[in-house]
């Protein structure tokens, strides 16, 4: 598994120059694996947001959205086996405190050894896994003389497992308050208004329901910039269908995952498959989708047959029947679900490390290069700068008006400082597809000098057809 760490820190110190991703709290020295979004990362990040959104709910007549709060009855965590078994394996270095997840300290010794190594040590880890051998686990660390990157020695604790919830007081006085969640995931805010959603929506199954949304996990060993944080945000779908046509189902939706990803334009190559080596509680089969990011081939979204695990165990704890009448064969039935789950954050950060190039532009003459972000248009920051070669002569007015007629229909951003050049350069380092600059000619013939990001090309075009070019090419 090729890394490249120098292009990786290149894209997080570019995300942080550009106003895409910054540490929260910055000005406190920042908070371990919390970030904030600055202007273009955030804008990046709504694009990628609607796409999805638009993808399901609007394309599949028969998927709807939905918005559930973040707090829940803490017995919705009992129900979907978040308290007994939201938890990983943890080891401690007795000399340094520091805690590592036993599985990240075994996978960054296995990418130092030779691959078939490196693989045979990756096997044994999930072999032990599978049956929960802590023992085991914590043998296969000392027998590979695994030490602490901080203290530098082996002296480990026992393995143990540690939950992932953070938890909160609910009430104005502490001492009446009950422990609630922040959770963990989306899905269950879907699973407990599956009756909601399917008596008021009318919904026949096969149907989906869709939401996207915040999620908290307390991750200790949270790393990897924004790939693994404590606070982001997931892009969840439950398909709800009939009892026996899961492994239709999961087949259909693999594929047809894979096909959004790949419809973005990044190339097949650096997406696979991956199958779980030990399946979730309530799975009887799961995959990730996996990128090849420069840090190496990390997951993206998973796609998971839940059985009925958790309308099942909804309708037990809270005493209420969630079960769907199908009319097609007079029978009554608690759905199986197909769930597909993507981190909004790791689709960000996906589509910067596809985006990211550094190009050397040199000539016998000149010295030059650039950074550019092949942003697809649809999910670009801005889809136009408009920039008046002046600042006198009615140029400036010219390119107002042209602002006005686009920023209705798409993010546009104005500009009159600086060369042209340099201009240029800012807008391809923020990943704009189209650049429109108006100059003395504009008056004449009413043409404008239209540039693409990519290519570098320009090309002279009526100043009429700029709004329309533009929106031809973010459809």
């Amino acid at each position: 598994m090729a890394t490249d760490q120098n292009k990786f820190q290149a894209i997080i110190s570019h995300c942080k120059e550009y106003g895409f991703v910054f540490p929260s709290s910055e000005i406190y020295d920042g908070l371990s694996a919390v970030y904030d979004y600055g202007q273009y990362g955030a804008q990046l990040k709504k694009n990628i947001r609607d796409y999805w959104w638009t993808s399901m709910t609007q394309m599949h007549e028969n998927i709807v959205g939905i918005d559930a709060a973040i707090f829940m009855h803490p017995t919705t965590w009992k129900a979907s086996g978040h308290v007994d078994n939201f938890s990983d394996p943890m080891i401690d270095n007795k000399d340094s405190k520091k805690r590592y997840r036993v599985d990240h300290l075994l996978e960054a010794h296995a990418e130092t050894l030779t691959p078939e190594a490196g693989d045979a040590l990756l096997q044994k880890m999930n072999d032990l896994l599978k049956e929960n051998d802590y023992a085991g686990l914590k043998q296969l660390i000392e027998s590979n003389n695994i030490k602490c990157t901080v203290s530098g020695t082996n002296n480990w604790t026992d393995v143990r497992q540690f939950n992932l919830m953070f938890s909160t007081q609910l009430g104005s006085v502490t001492d009446e308050a009950s422990e609630i969640y922040l959770r963990p995931e989306t899905a269950q805010g879907i699973f407990v208004n599956f009756l909601n959603v399917q008596k008021t929506g009318r919904m026949k199954i096969p149907f989906g329901i869709a939401q996207i949304g915040k999620a908290f996990r307390n991750e200790i060993v949270a790393r990897q910039f924004i790939f693994r944080m404590r606070e982001f945000e997931q892009m969840e779908m439950q398909f709800f269908i009939r009892p026996g046509s899961q492994k239709e189902w999961y087949a259909y939706w693999k594929e047809e995952r894979m096909k959004w990803h790949q419809s973005l334009g990044t190339p097949a190559t650096s997406y696979r498959f991956k199958d779980h080596e030990k399946l979730a509680h309530y799975a009887d089969a799961a995959v990730d989708i996996e990128y090849e990011f420069p840090i190496g081939f990390k997951e993206v979204e998973g796609i998971h047959s839940r059985t009925d695990f958790d309308l099942k165990n909804h309708q037990e704890y809270s005493k209420k029947k969630l079960q769907y009448f199908d009319p097609e064969i007079n029978q009554n039935y608690i759905p199986y679900v197909i769930e597909t789950s993507i981190g909004l954050d790791r689709m960000f950060l996906l589509t910067v490390c596809n985006a990211y190039e550094e190009q050397d532009l040199s000539t016998p003459e000149k010295a030059d290069s650039r950074v550019v972000m092949h942003f697809p248009a649809k999910l670009a920051p801005i889809k136009l700068a408009i920039f008046p070669l002046t600042k006198k002569d009615g140029l400036p007015e010219i390119a107002r008006q042209l602002m006005d007629e686009c920023k209705s229909s798409f993010y546009c951003f104005y500009e009159e400082k600086d060369a042209i050049g340099k201009r240029y350069r800012r807008q391809d380092a923020i990943g704009t597809p189209f650049c429109v600059t108006i100059d003395h000619q504009t008056k004449e013939d009413n043409t404008v000098t239209i540039r693409y990001r990519d290519s570098m090309e320009q090309e002279r075009i009526p100043l009429a057809e700029v709004r329309e070019r533009v929106l031809k090419a973010i459809l």
